[in-house]
């Protein structure tokens, strides 16, 4: 594998992680909304990834090893389906005949989890990224 393969599969995994990373904060932004386009309550949203055949060059190709290499992507974007939570407020505009509330399906604690695992993995790659740039630096300094 060469230095350009493994920033390709190291860039995948930090554009995934950048999505994960936003739909975290957009559902936590959205932890009390009770109204949307839609009509409802924000509906909590998960992000599915997905590992991706890495096209090889052709020296790959010829070891044999250019299926094996994958990158992650980012399949998509998924509704939660854990329902909504009701609480009783009857002075709340959004507020049936009973004075139930539904608020959204968003687990505040599971999204801070989310995101923090989230960024230790973009912190990950992004030590990998140096580590790759350091050897390529490092193999250029001794051909010279």
């Amino acid at each position: 594998m060469d230095f350009m393969t493994a920033m390709d599969i190291s860039g995948s995994a930090l554009k995934a992680e950048r999505s994960r990373i936003n739909i975290a904060a957009m559902n936590l932004a959205n932890a009390n909304t009770t109204r949307t386009i839609d009509g409802g309550p924000y509906r909590a949203k998960s992000v599915i990834f997905k590992a991706q055949p890495l096209r090889g060059g052709f020296q790959d190709t010829m070891n044999g090893i250019e299926n094996k290499l994958r990158k992650v992507e980012v399949v998509e974007v998924v509704n939660d389906k854990t329902p909504f939570k009701e609480i009783y407020d009857p002075s709340h505009p959004d507020a049936d005949a009973n004075g139930m509330v539904k608020m959204p399906n968003v687990n505040t604690a599971e999204q801070m989890v989310d995101m923090m695992s989230a960024r230790r993995d973009y912190d990950a790659n992004v030590t990998a990224l140096e580590a790759i740039k350091a050897m390529a630096l490092r193999a250029l300094d001794i051909a010279r």
